[in-house]
């Protein structure tokens, strides 16, 4: 898996496209979150529930219908003002969405581990990307270790770059376009 910093970049640098009137840093701590809550299944581990089981690490937390009900009570909880199924409704549902599932979407691109389940519970195998250019995050204290190094090079190469890069083009044309409406 990615680091969770790489997880959290990659997302707040999606989520940037999205012009919000509500209050920003909720809505950027909520985007933080959604991206970081699939791994919350490394419980699994010290209750005895093997990895390569659907309730393992990369199982169902880390499924599409996890990054699709999860943004349900997000909205609820913190958004319950905003009217179920309009366009403000769906949109930010759509960026949480984006935000949990993008989670899935970078681990099945590292080059290590069992694969992720992102069709569970409808079929528990799981899979990586063809082309897996991320390092694989050591675990715990061994992160703290040369290969932890490798792997946030890697992540700064295939993650934070093309993040910092995104962020920046799609900033540039939201104040072109901005400066145009004027």
């Amino acid at each position: 898996m990615p680091t969770i910093f790489s997880h959290g970049i990659a997302a707040l640098s999606a989520a940037s496209i999205f012009k919000t009137k509500f209050d920003k840093s909720k809505f950027y701590l909520l985007v933080l979150f959604c991206s970081l809550i699939p791994d919350a299944d490394v419980i699994a581990f010290p209750l005895g529930i093997p990895y390569a089981h659907w309730l393992g690490h990369r199982g169902i937390t880390h499924s599409i219908l996890f990054s699709v009900l999860f943004p349900i009570p997000i909205l609820f909880i913190f958004y319950r003002f905003v009217p179920v199924f309009t366009l403000r409704y769906l949109l930010l549902w759509f960026v949480f969405f984006l935000s949990t599932l993008s989670h899935a979407l970078l681990d099945a691109l590292t080059n290590g581990g069992l694969g992720v389940c992102l069709y569970c519970p409808f079929n528990v195998d799981r899979f990586f990307f063809d082309f897996r250019p991320i390092q694989v995050s050591p675990i715990g204290k061994r992160f703290f270790s040369e290969a932890g190094l490798r792997v946030l090079q890697s992540e700064f190469v295939w993650i934070w770059i093309p993040s910092i890069i995104f962020f920046g083009v799609s900033n540039f044309l939201k104040l072109i376009l901005d400066q145009r409406r004027k």
